[in-house]
């Protein structure tokens, strides 16, 4: 399952507006292109007009992860994510943030969940991060990953923590990582990125193998050591 960018914002909108404002739910469309579109608790903040979230409700219907109701004279709409991917109420929550808000630390996750889930502590917040990197699939078995862990920015204490619903993550290179939440027709390209982007993946991949070179001299190192205590 691999979502664009705009089906995670309707989808994070739907969690959202479920858990804090239960009386206005399930959405019209336009209720949601506004809940979409808002400019508090969003990152990337944008300006999806009717049709970009029509069309993504539309294949997120074929996906069963929302539904339509038609009892009143104006279609409304509620995800069905809990039900499909077997989620707790606290992995709901912590699913919903990175949503809508981007790689975020456990600790941000924590002070930014309060209207959607109560969590005891950073270690519980931690715990259900851990559950989610190891989430089985409810129809293999299988460990099918909800989200992953970023390597450490420079200066910063905590890890971050990105959703995979976006697809697969180059945890190599964090600085890439906000472009998975950003719709490619709400940017233009930069025609010098490119080659910026090719020196630093050089960079890092010349990185990788200077570490790989001496991950193996050190493993041949314990090996005579290991060798020369076993002949004594």
């Amino acid at each position: 399952m691999i979502l664009d960018p705009i089906q995670i914002r309707v989808l994070g909108s739907l969690i959202e507006k479920e858990i804090t404002t239960p009386e206005n739910y399930p959405l019209s469309l336009n209720a949601l292109v506004n809940a979409c579109n808002q400019r508090s608790s969003r990152d990337p903040v944008l300006n999806l007009t009717e049709e970009e979230v029509r069309h993504a409700l539309r294949s997120l219907e074929d996906e069963d992860l929302v539904a339509v109701e038609h009892s009143s004279r104006v279609e409304k709409y509620e995800h069905r994510i809990r039900t499909v991917l077997d989620l707790r109420r606290d992995e709901t929550a912590l699913l919903c943030l990175l949503f809508l808000r981007g790689p975020q630390t456990p600790g941000e996750l924590r002070s930014r969940s309060d209207r959607l889930y109560s969590f005891d502590g950073l270690d519980v917040v931690e715990s259900t991060l851990a559950r989610m990197i190891a989430s089985p699939d409810p129809a293999s078995g299988n460990i099918r990953p909800l989200a992953v862990m970023l390597p450490r920015q420079p200066g910063s204490r905590e890890s971050r923590y990105i959703h995979l619903l976006g697809g697969p993550v180059d945890t190599i290179a964090p600085d890439s990582i906000s472009t998975n939440l950003r719709p490619r027709t709400l940017s233009a390209i930069d025609p010098g990125a490119e080659p910026a982007n090719a020196a630093r993946i050089g960079a890092l991949e010349a990185e990788v193998e200077a570490l790989h070179a001496e991950v193996a001299a050190l493993s041949a190192t314990v090996a005579q050591l290991n060798s020369r205590l076993n002949a004594e």
